[in-house]
Formats: structure tokens, C-alpha cells, sequence
């Protein structure tokens, strides 16, 4: 039996059709790549630790990143990490699949947050020894303004080590140049496959080591966008 092909780097779009023709075609629920994604995100910060068991915040948008920021959340809980979350956005605006991942972790005591970045943003972040970026995800197209331009300004100026999920906020997918700002990772999780942009000159400096996680897309999928 042939391997999996891996997939070439992927565009915005292409990524984006990956998640609709999962849904449409297979019937794949976007909950299900959320959790493979945020478990994935998870042993790959347990990686990097090497052993130890660090205080992690993890900062998230109101959309699917920071949805498989929940994840994360939860799975690092559940090692008996130290972990909290501060969700950039007020609570109406978090829907969809981010939603159902912050009323699992109200519901499991996990300690979080959400609305624009609080006035002791910085005192938060330096009492954490991993940062978790899951503030934007692939869909960016126009700068970082008003509170997630904030918060990537004081991941940057902290001098944490930043895992990012996706790819760094701020980031544009396609060109690898930040719209911006963007968060300057020491490694980011990328899901199903590289990003178009992360081969960019100069990308690397944001996006640090680059892991491709398997979210679980069937192989016929990815096999339309093999290289």
C-alpha cells in the first residue's frame, strides 16, 4: 500500500476548501478537525517542554483558531498543566465551533477570560512560561488593528516562547509577509499542510520550526492536492 502524498503548500483559498469539501463531500464535521487539530497543537507543546510541565496562557480569537486554542486548552488540562486562556473579543462574537469549546472549558473549570486585551496584558503574559497564539488564522487579509494588535505587540516584546497555531497571527497566508504586525513564533503547528506564505523570504522569522499536524482529512481529499 502507497503512502499518503503530502501535500504541496496550500493558498488561503485552497486551505479553505479543504475545510468546505470536507463537510460537504465527506461529511466530516468541523468540530472533529478542530479536536485533532487543538490535540495535535497540545502534543506538540508537550514536545517542545521537554519533560517539563510549564504555565501556559493561550491567547485566542473569536474564530476557529482560536477554537483549536480551546482544544489545546483542554487536552494540557487534562496532562494537570497549568493552563489559562484570554479569548480577544467580547463573548457574543465567539460562535460556531470556538463557542462550543469555551462552554466545554466553563464547564470544566479551566480558568479564562474573554473581552479586549485587559489592562494588566502584560503582567498575564509574564507570569506564563509558554505563550499559545490562536488569535487569527488563515482568513487575515487586512492589518491587525485595535486589541489583537495589542496582544501580538506584548507576545513580541515579552520574550516568551510562542507556539502558533496555524500559522502566526498576522501572517498572511499567501505572501508570508505580515499585514501589520505579526506574532514572532519560536514554532507554529500547521494544520494539514504548509502554508503558500511560510516559504517566503524572511518568513521563517515569524514562523519559527514548522510542524505539519494530520487533522484527519480523508487521503482522496489531500490527494487533490498532492504535489
Amino acid at each position: 500500500m502507497s503512502a499518503r502524498p503530502p501535500c504541496r503548500p496550500l493558498s488561503r483559498e485552497e486551505v479553505r476548501s479543504l475545510d468546505v469539501l470536507a463537510a460537504d463531500e465527506f461529511g466530516l464535521p468541523t468540530l472533529v478537525l478542530m479536536e485533532n487539530a487543538g490535540r495535535g497543537a497540545a502534543d506538540r507543546l508537550v514536545e517542545l517542554a521537554g519533560g517539563s510541565t510549564p504555565r501556559v496562557l493561550i491567547l485566542c480569537g473569536p474564530g476557529n483558531n482560536g477554537g483549536d486554542g480551546g482544544v489545546a486548552a483542554r487536552h494540557l488540562d487534562a496532562r494537570g498543566w497549568d493552563v489559562s486562556l484570554l479569548w480577544l473579543a467580547e463573548p457574543e462574537t465567539i460562535r460556531g465551533d470556538a463557542r462550543v469549546q469555551r462552554e466545554i472549558l466553563e464547564r470544566s473549570g479551566v480558568p479564562q477570560q474573554a473581552g479586549p486585551a485587559p489592562d494588566d496584558l502584560d503582567a498575564r503574559i509574564a507570569g506564563a512560561d509558554w505563550l499559545v497564539d490562536g488569535l487569527l488564522g488563515t482568513g487575515l487579509t487586512r492589518p491587525v488593528e485595535g486589541s489583537l494588535r495589542d496582544a501580538i505587540e506584548a507576545m513580541n516584546r515579552s520574550g516568551r516562547p510562542i507556539l502558533a497555531l496555524d500559522l502566526p497571527s498576522g501572517l498572511d497566508a499567501d505572501s508570508g509577509r505580515p499585514l501589520g504586525v505579526a506574532v514572532r513564533a519560536r514554532a507554529t503547528v500547521t494544520f494539514a499542510a504548509h502554508k503558500l506564505g511560510f516559504d517566503a523570504p524572511g518568513a521563517s522569522g515569524y514562523t519559527g520550526d514548522v510542524t505539519v499536524v494530520d487533522i484527519g482529512l480523508p487521503g482522496s481529499l489531500l490527494r487533490r492536492f498532492a504535489r
